[in-house]
């Protein structure tokens, strides 16, 4: 299946074109590490999950008010996979009215929210990523006051879509994010006054 998704390097070019902003820039590539994390586990097509992932808020910062819809239709008029468009329109039910059913629809919601967290967890702690532990993240996840743009709600629901143990799936995405911490810049030698 591979071999007909467009090439990664024309979706960065495609995200670097319309995301200016380098926070979402990163949390479009935390969630591609997700994804592709999760695709692994599942044996499923790490390439087509991470394009969901890396895609999935193409038109947040340009089009808020009709996000996810005008990314959808940039990706329909470029070819892109209908599973990839499915699983962004899936990632924000309340604005689609389409709800996740896919095992790739599923995972997408479960890691948006949840490595918004997990990367908010890396800014604060001196050593960033490099010994960020699943228990961390769950104490931060009760602190409403911490990363308050995180839907606590949508954590919970993921967690009840992938029917995984909170840890277990904080751990993953943890472990998905390590792969990509230079890019993210949430390693120990990142966190380190300049």
């Amino acid at each position: 299946m591979s071999d007909a998704l467009p090439p990664r390097e024309d979706a960065v070019a495609l995200l670097e074109s319309w995301v200016e902003n380098d926070g979402l820039r990163k949390h479009m590539l935390a969630v591609e590490a997700a994804m592709r994390h999760y695709a692994s586990i599942y044996d499923e097509d790490a390439d087509l999950w991470g394009l969901a992932g890396l895609l999935h808020d193409l038109d947040w910062e340009r089009y808020p008010d009709v996000h996810p819809k005008r990314a959808v239709e940039e990706l329909e008029a470029r070819g892109y996979p209908d599973d990839v468009v499915q699983a962004i329109l899936a990632h924000a039910p309340d604005r689609t009215g389409v709800q996740p059913e896919s095992l790739m629809e599923r995972v997408l919601f479960a890691c948006d929210e949840l490595s918004g967290l997990v990367y908010a967890c890396c800014l604060v702690r001196p050593n960033g990523i490099d010994d960020l532990k699943p228990k961390s993240v769950a104490k931060k996840l009760k602190d409403r006051a911490f990363a308050a743009g995180v839907n606590r709600e949508d954590v919970q629901r993921g967690l009840e879509l992938l029917g995984i143990e909170r840890n277990e799936h904080i751990q993953n995405v943890i472990d998905a994010m390590r792969g990509v911490a230079d890019v993210l810049e949430i390693r120990a030698e990142d966190r380190a006054p300049a």
